[in-house]
């Protein structure tokens, strides 16, 4: 592909992307993910216990928290807080943050004590749920380690990586990774998230105007694998670091 975007990539070229982990002083697990313009900090917290649902059973719990800041786009936004309620896509987007992190978690080793991941958008050019999903998998890494080498866990619960990525179609051209520009007019818009074995967690898909083709889903998918798989490198590279 050599179609060049509007922020010079190629149309398979994932955004600059960094991880800086350990970002929060006093968070089991904490990363910045920045994505091109987006920025996200992932906070994972180790608390004793589990939703009543699940108590007696021996098992853990993830789940995740999800807000973008004020002042994270160009104009202000109220926070959700001084509103009363948690608007819908807040609540959409966080469930699928902790939906996505529990596909790999195995619940019976992590004992009966809940990991809670806090995504945060501190700035937002495109692809905030995507960026928090691998952030917060970092973050989520961190926060067992933490577990693991304090003697509170025998073994990791984690079964595989998880990473997320966009993908779309902009001018009758398939993209990975778009930012707001290319979000703002694109034709077909969807998120994946994947496990670092390649199996999928969950596919989000939209066509704003005119439906898709077999054809252009399949490149579009083929675009998906690509990304997360480059996303898992970056991963294990910062977290080897």
């Amino acid at each position: 592909m050599t179609i060049i975007r509007n922020d010079n990539r190629q149309a398979d070229q994932l955004r600059q992307i960094k991880m800086e982990r350990g970002f929060s002083r006093y968070a089991e697990g904490s990363v910045l993910i920045t994505c091109g313009e987006t920025v996200v900090l992932c906070n994972a917290s180790v608390e004793e216990g589990v939703p009543p649902f699940m108590r007696g059973q021996g098992r853990g719990w993830v789940t995740a928290e999800y807000s973008m800041l004020p002042r994270a786009t160009q104009s202000r936004n109220s926070r959700e807080a001084t509103r009363g309620k948690v608007g819908g896509r807040t609540h959409e987007i966080q469930r699928l943050i902790g939906r996505a992190l529990r596909a790999v978690v195995d619940f019976d080793l992590l004992g009966e004590r809940t990991i809670r991941i806090d995504c945060d958008v501190l700035q937002a050019d495109g692809g905030t749920r995507t960026a928090s999903i691998t952030g917060a998998y970092v973050a989520l890494c961190d926060a067992v380690t933490g577990l693991l080498t304090q003697g509170l866990l025998k073994q990791t619960p984690l079964k595989d990586s998880l990473a997320a990525i966009s993908v779309g179609i902009v001018d009758g051209t398939p993209l990975l990774d778009l930012n707001y520009v290319e979000d703002s007019s694109a034709d077909v818009d969807m998120n994946f998230v994947m496990t670092g074995s390649g199996l999928f967690v969950e596919v989000q898909g939209t066509a704003e105007e005119q439906p898709f083709s077999a054809t252009q889903l399949d490149q579009l998918r083929a675009l998906a694998i690509k990304g997360c798989s480059d996303l898992t490198q970056l991963q294990q590279q910062v977290l080897e670091d």
